[in-house]
Protein backbone atom coordinates (compact mmCIF):
# COMPACT_ATOMS: atom_id res chain seq x y z
CA UNK A 1 0.00 0.00 0.00
CA UNK A 2 1.29 3.41 -0.94
CA UNK A 3 0.89 6.33 1.42
CA UNK A 4 -0.86 9.46 0.21
CA UNK A 5 1.69 12.29 0.56
CA UNK A 6 -1.10 14.81 1.24
CA UNK A 7 -2.33 12.79 4.22
CA UNK A 8 1.21 12.43 5.54
CA UNK A 9 1.86 16.17 6.04
CA UNK A 10 0.75 16.15 9.70
CA UNK A 11 2.75 12.95 10.28
CA UNK A 12 5.85 14.48 8.71
CA UNK A 13 5.44 17.57 10.90
CA UNK A 14 5.08 15.38 14.01
CA UNK A 15 8.24 13.44 13.13
CA UNK A 16 10.16 16.66 12.52
CA UNK A 17 9.09 17.89 15.96
CA UNK A 18 10.22 14.58 17.46
CA UNK A 19 13.54 14.98 15.69
CA UNK A 20 13.97 18.35 17.38
CA UNK A 21 13.00 16.86 20.73
CA UNK A 22 15.54 14.07 20.27
CA UNK A 23 18.24 16.64 19.57
CA UNK A 24 17.18 18.27 22.82
CA UNK A 25 17.59 14.95 24.65
CA UNK A 26 21.13 14.64 23.31
CA UNK A 27 21.89 18.18 24.42
CA UNK A 28 20.54 17.44 27.91
CA UNK A 29 22.74 14.35 28.14
CA UNK A 30 25.81 16.23 26.94
CA UNK A 31 25.16 18.95 29.52
CA UNK A 32 24.84 16.36 32.29
CA UNK A 33 21.30 17.44 33.14
CA UNK A 34 19.08 15.79 35.71
CA UNK A 35 17.88 12.26 34.96
CA UNK A 36 14.23 13.28 35.35
CA UNK A 37 14.56 16.00 32.69
CA UNK A 38 16.18 13.60 30.24
CA UNK A 39 13.65 10.81 30.78
CA UNK A 40 10.73 13.24 30.51
CA UNK A 41 11.97 14.51 27.14
CA UNK A 42 12.76 11.00 25.95
CA UNK A 43 9.22 9.91 26.83
CA UNK A 44 7.85 12.84 24.81
CA UNK A 45 9.92 11.77 21.78
CA UNK A 46 8.74 8.20 22.13
CA UNK A 47 5.08 9.22 22.36
CA UNK A 48 5.37 11.50 19.33
CA UNK A 49 6.90 8.71 17.26
CA UNK A 50 4.26 6.22 18.42
CA UNK A 51 1.49 8.61 17.44
CA UNK A 52 3.08 9.15 14.03
CA UNK A 53 3.32 5.40 13.54
CA UNK A 54 -0.33 4.86 14.48
CA UNK A 55 -1.38 7.65 12.12
CA UNK A 56 0.53 5.97 9.29
CA UNK A 57 -1.02 2.56 9.98
CA UNK A 58 -4.50 4.10 10.31
CA UNK A 59 -4.05 5.86 6.97
CA UNK A 60 -3.00 2.58 5.38
CA UNK A 61 -6.00 0.81 6.87
CA UNK A 62 -8.30 3.52 5.55
CA UNK A 63 -6.77 3.14 2.08
CA UNK A 64 -7.18 -0.63 2.20
CA UNK A 65 -10.84 -0.31 3.13
CA UNK A 66 -11.43 2.25 0.38
CA UNK A 67 -9.68 0.10 -2.21
CA UNK A 68 -11.64 -2.98 -1.18
CA UNK A 69 -14.98 -1.16 -1.26
CA UNK A 70 -15.27 -1.65 2.48
CA UNK A 71 -14.95 -5.43 2.18
CA UNK A 72 -13.18 -6.42 5.39
CA UNK A 73 -12.36 -9.83 3.89
CA UNK A 74 -10.16 -8.16 1.28
CA UNK A 75 -7.85 -6.80 4.02
CA UNK A 76 -4.68 -8.60 4.90
CA UNK A 77 -5.66 -8.72 8.57
CA UNK A 78 -2.45 -10.43 9.68
CA UNK A 79 -0.36 -7.77 7.98
CA UNK A 80 -2.32 -4.93 9.61
CA UNK A 81 -2.14 -6.69 12.98
CA UNK A 82 1.63 -7.03 12.62
CA UNK A 83 1.95 -3.30 11.82
CA UNK A 84 -0.07 -2.30 14.87
CA UNK A 85 1.80 -4.69 17.15
CA UNK A 86 5.15 -3.42 15.91
CA UNK A 87 4.23 -0.11 17.54
CA UNK A 88 3.19 -1.66 20.85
Amino acid sequence: MQLDPDQMTPVINRIKRAQGQLAGVLRLLEEGRDCEDVVTQLAAVSKALDRAGFAIVASGLQQCLAAGDGDIDSLDVKKMEKLFLSLA
